[in-house]
């Protein structure tokens, strides 16, 4: 069974706007997957409606046997506890230092007057200080966040996430505020410590040349629908063309042979 699937998944905001149209995917665990597509094709809310923040119209998501869109509040923030989530504007608290925010990790697992009080046993504080030592930053450890760079609070914010002992990590633009070299050293850290436990990553990127160097597969989405799945070597220009094109209707070009995509919008997906 796949670590994630998702079938059918149909978004409609209040205003009207369909955000998806239908989504099916499936993902195992250990892949770096990107999702890549214009601003407004849906790609955050498909992150969204994965760890529950946003509620489908129609379909379904399972994550590692369990159906994600039919769960309560209650259910879904106990859910949340393994599904960590990397922010393109990092979300620490500036106030705090960077150990106590990758702390904020281990909320979901540290029960009774700890949670109140913000005390953290021995356990929660190593596996935050294994996790910062990953990330490069251990010597910054007791920085306050708003004295880090963009490139360390956002290592800051994958320790956390990382700290979560996720099942699925879920990365929002996460390197869309750093300069193109930060960009490549944030990523490669993410890539690798992915890599290293084994986690289902799912990244969404603007940038094709970092998607294609350091993601296992690619998703394009197009207007609410998935056109492209496959590995990096098969994403042609021909179909970034399409993926990129919002001003006309999604089509297959004939000279590409993608099984999957053609399927999906033959069916009128």
């Amino acid at each position: 069974m796949p670590m994630l699937e998702v079938k059918d998944l149909r978004v409609v905001y209040q205003n009207g706007n369909e955000a998806l149209k239908s989504i099916s995917l499936s993902a195992e665990k250990g892949e770096i997957v990107a999702i890549i597509g214009r601003s407004g094709a849906g790609k955050s809310t498909l992150l969204r409606c994965i760890n529950g923040l946003q509620r489908a119209a129609a379909g379904q998501i399972v994550l590692d046997g369990e159906v994600i869109t039919q769960m309560s509040e209650a259910q879904l923030r106990k859910a949340r506890r393994q599904i960590g989530f990397v922010w393109q504007e990092y979300n620490l608290i500036d106030r705090l230092p960077a150990m106590t925010n990758v702390l904020t990790g281990r909320l979901g697992y540290n029960s009774g007057i700890g949670s109140l009080v913000g005390y953290f046993n021995r356990e929660h504080r190593e596996i935050a200080l294994r996790n910062l030592e990953r990330v490069g930053l251990l010597h910054r450890a007791n920085f306050r966040a708003d004295r880090l760079s963009g490139g360390e609070k956002q290592r800051v914010a994958i320790a956390r996430a990382i700290s979560q002992q996720p099942k699925i990590i879920l990365a929002d633009e996460p390197v869309a505020s750093l300069d193109p070299e930060l960009s490549v050293q944030v990523l490669a850290d993410l890539a690798r410590i992915a890599r290293e436990l084994g986690v289902l990553t799912f990244i969404n990127l603007h940038q094709i040349e970092l998607a294609k160097s350091f993601c296992d597969r690619l998703i394009g989405i197009a207007q609410g629908r998935v056109v492209f799945d496959g590995a990096p070597d098969q994403l042609s220009e021909a179909m970034i063309d399409m993926i990129y094109r919002f001003d006309k209707p999604v089509v297959m070009p004939q000279h590409v042979d993608v099984p999957a995509a053609a399927s999906i919008l033959g069916a009128g997906v």
